[in-house]
């Protein structure tokens, strides 16, 4: 494959040669930055992690070059972040197993341009050639402008396949806003019980994000945590750890993203509302 940007990189953990480690891809994470497929599509690295039979493929959009920085990295350059932050990101594809990690180093000023159809030419291709089953990306009601740009890329991109190479599902994620608001028969419910100790490595190689200022490792566990624990109010426990997903299957096919959104938070308004006028 050729890659837009002169810096980007496919990076593949076990050396297998591409015409070997894209095709076998079944679960794909699109992230807009790094340590976001970590946070947000733990549930297709988990569900890969040691099994021959699935592989999870992550890509991420952007180069790092707007991270947040304190402490040891306060004094370091875009560029010199964005070396840290690719080096983090390979370490993570090195612990999870990933099949490959596509780093395709796009400026975020350019992902949240709508009229620049680069990336979504780039997604098209990468879908093209590793035909995941699943694909994991940022959720349409996230608050990151670069995480919205990166979902409704990734919709467009999907919508550019013949529809018999869609993937099978595609899951709206977790990162700068969660989805415990989603009314219960819109969450789509990814458990992540075990290998908690797995989990923990794979946020905490992002060191510059961490020590540098922000405990993503700590926020992302006690987020998956709570949700397990209050997911129902009637019962002990099912889960260990649990995010929610937004199911954006639908909008691959047709639709228009911000009425799917809509109609999400109309159905959640329609649910407090009738519970209030049960009880009043």
């Amino acid at each position: 494959m050729k890659l837009s940007q002169a810096s980007a990189q496919i990076f593949v953990p076990d050396q297998s040669p591409l015409a070997v480690a894209l095709p076998r891809t079944t679960h794909l994470g699109i992230g807009a930055h790094q340590d976001d497929l970590e946070i947000m599509a733990a549930h297709g690295i988990m569900e890969c992690f040691g099994d021959s039979e699935r592989w999870f493929t992550g890509v991420v959009v952007t180069d790092g070059a707007g991270s947040a920085r304190d402490f040891a990295y306060q004094a370091h350059t875009d560029e010199q972040m964005k070396a840290v932050r690719r080096a983090e990101q390979k370490k993570a594809a090195y612990v999870g197993e990933y099949g490959a990690q596509f780093l395709l180093d796009h400026p975020s000023a350019t992902v949240k341009d709508p009229s620049n159809s680069g990336l979504r030419a780039e997604l098209v291709e990468i879908l093209g050639v590793t035909r995941p089953e699943v694909v994991y990306t940022h959720n349409l009601a996230d608050r990151h402008d670069t995480h919205v740009a990166v979902a409704l890329r990734v919709i467009a991109a999907c919508r550019a396949l013949e529809p018999s190479h869609r993937p099978r599902r595609l899951i709206g994620c977790e990162v700068w806003r969660d989805l415990d608001w989603l009314s219960d028969a819109d969450k789509v419910p990814l458990p992540l019980d075990g290998r908690e100790h797995l989990q923990q490595a794979l946020l905490g190689v992002f060191d510059s994000q961490i020590a540098g200022g922000k405990r993503y490792d700590l926020a992302t566990a006690g987020r998956r945590r709570a949700h397990a624990t209050y997911s129902e109010s009637h019962g002990t426990d099912r889960h260990s750890a649990l995010a929610w997903g937004m199911d954006l299957t639908a909008l691959m096919h047709a639709g228009e993203p911000g009425a799917h959104v809509s109609e999400l938070l109309r159905r959640f308004e329609s649910d407090v509302a009738a519970r209030i006028g049960r009880l009043s």
